[in-house]
């Protein structure tokens, strides 16, 4: 099927639904580290959860868009964590409207921001403004600096989902939400860094230049288990420090499969799509740690 019409269910499909489960879990993760709570805090916390599927809908759907027009769609290998959603290939008369639903979530995340900056103050801005440059710039030039692309992803989800909750909650961000923000920055970089792999010859053939293309899958599997011992040794420090309880350590638990995930990133490199399971231990590893350590410090008050 190659449908030159426009198609709902395409555009929706590109939206990319199943992985933005993350972005409510991180929102959450960055209410829990706030301990002063204003008045409208349900109301302004459920804003959060919706400015934040917005930035997260919208650089889905620009992404979507910009391999379509590239060619990078014809050429990917897909797969369930990998490679975009194919909806545009069998329906490119949905391209633009994909294109003005992105922008539509751009402009109404900003609405919300606007609201935000009112009440919080003007560092609100430089959140907005820092996470609305790597929606634009993510696909086209972002994905050509392995540097960048490497860590763009942790400071959307990491310093300014979660730090960013903390400061729009109780206006101001404290020592367990920067120890919070880290894990989540680590942690959501291997996210994208390891469903990399599958697409390095696709990927170089559109332009890009990741960490897995600039620098090879063996480094950049070993960038990988660096991250995740970096999100466990800032967890145990937050908990040696009396940032958070005793108990959040045990959020180390949720950290395995990353270890099984990086295992397999350094035997099959490059291969690693053949074998999905490794990577669907990459996708519990982020939804799973800071779900388990935001219950952690939920329940310790």
């Amino acid at each position: 099927m190659n449908s030159q019409t426009f198609h709902l269910p395409a555009v929706i499909q590109t939206m990319r639904g199943p992985f933005l489960v993350l972005t409510p879990i991180v929102v959450i993760l960055g209410a829990s580290v706030s301990t002063l709570m204003p008045d409208t805090a349900w109301f302004d916390l459920t804003l959060i959860i919706v400015a934040a599927l917005l930035a997260h809908i919208s650089v889905n759907m620009l992404n979507e868009y910009s391999d379509f027009h590239s060619g990078l769609d014809m050429a990917t290998q897909r797969t369930p964590f990998s490679g975009g959603s194919g909806a545009l290939p069998q329906h490119p008369g949905s391209a633009s409207a994909v294109l003005y639903g992105a922008l539509l979530a751009l402009a109404l995340m900003a609405t919300i921001g606007g609201y935000f900056i009112w009440k919080a103050g003007w560092l609100v801005l430089l959140y907005g403004v820092t996470g609305a440059s790597i929606i634009v710039l993510y696909t086209r030039h972002i994905n050509r600096s392995p540097l960048l692309c490497l860590i763009a992803p942790g400071i959307g989800f990491g310093l300014l989902m979660v730090s960013g909750t903390q400061l729009v909650l109780q206006h101001s961000i404290s020592d367990a939400g920067i120890y919070a923000s880290l894990i989540v920055f680590f942690l959501v970089n291997n996210l994208l860094l390891l469903n990399q792999f599958p697409d390095i010859e696709a990927d170089r053939s559109a332009g890009r230049n990741h960490a897995a293309i600039a620098w090879g899958p063996s480094v950049a599997a070993s960038l990988y288990g660096l991250f995740v011992a970096a999100a466990a040794i800032t967890l145990l420090l937050a908990v040696a420090d009396a940032v958070f309880p005793v108990w959040s350590a045990l959020t180390l638990v949720a950290l395995l499969p990353g270890v099984v995930a990086w295992r397999a990133a350094l035997q099959l490199q490059g291969n690693i799509g053949q074998q999905p399971k490794y990577l669907a231990m990459n996708v519990i590893m982020n939804l799973l740690t800071p779900a388990v350590l935001a219950a952690t410090l939920i329940g310790s008050r």
